[in-house]
């Protein structure tokens, strides 16, 4: 009977167990706002989610998830409605698809974007020491390609340059000394188009790694390369490079 009643507490505990398996505290209880802003974003994949956001837009669940590999099902649906509940992220309707949200980021959201970029500062000089097999998506060179690349020669004529495909890429566009980065758009026809390994082209864009160079170790131009003379910086002496950023 002894030996039957401990294993009924021991049952017990583990079902207990069980139930906050997983549970994380939602607060840090403190009253700093670096603390404050951590219980809404601090959150594992929840900054992630903000990128594919500010990216692309208002997205299908399906979208945002594609540009998250390994993220449960489960865990993104929790995620989203977190950010929700925060007024961080708004879901409405996708146009033309009933019953099918689209989520978006609210102008609080939007108000990250600072946070990432510091974030993209602060994360370059880390990235050639990347594993060797690291996932690499294309559309995730756009946040980096606003700030390291620049409209050099601003008197000519406005060129769009694509960056990858339809399905993973973004399109930068060169004009009147300023650069911008959109989802690639299908009613435009780029100047060139760029593909190519992961590793070489954060070199490219970083100002690691000079064009030709590039192009020995991987990376297609297609349409006009020169086109990318006019966006690229000047190469340095080493991949740390973050105070290229501006």
């Amino acid at each position: 009977m002894a030996l039957l009643g401990v294993k009924m507490v021991l049952d017990t505990l583990k079902q207990a167990l069980d139930k906050v398996k997983g549970v994380q505290v939602k607060s840090y209880g403190q009253l700093c706002s670096i603390a404050r802003a951590l219980d809404v974003v601090g959150d594992r994949w929840t900054l992630l989610i903000v990128r594919e956001l500010l990216i692309g837009g208002a997205l299908r669940f399906g979208e945002v998830q594609r540009g998250l590999p390994g993220i449960a099902t489960n865990l993104l649906t929790q995620r989203l409605r977190d950010l929700e509940t925060n007024g961080v992220v708004a879901r409405e309707p996708a146009p033309g698809t009933p019953g099918t949200p689209t989520y978006r980021l609210t102008e609080r959201g939007r108000a990250l974007d600072g946070v990432l970029r510091e974030l993209l500062k602060w994360g370059a000089p880390t990235v050639p020491d990347a594993p060797s097999d690291a996932i690499f998506q294309m559309h995730w060179l756009s946040q980096p390609a606003r700030f390291l690349l620049a409209d050099h020669r601003p008197d000519e004529p406005p060129i769009l340059i694509r960056f990858g495909t339809f399905d993973d890429g973004f399109d930068l566009t060169a004009a009147d000394g300023t650069i911008t980065v959109d989802p690639c758009q299908r009613d435009v026809s780029p100047l060139a188009g760029v593909t190519g390994p992961g590793p070489v082209l954060v070199a490219l864009l970083q100002g690691a790694m000079p064009l030709p160079a590039a192009i020995a170790q991987g990376v297609d131009v297609t349409g006009d390369a020169a086109a990318l003379t006019r966006v690229l910086p000047a190469p340095q002496a080493s991949t740390n490079v973050p105070g290229q950023y501006t």
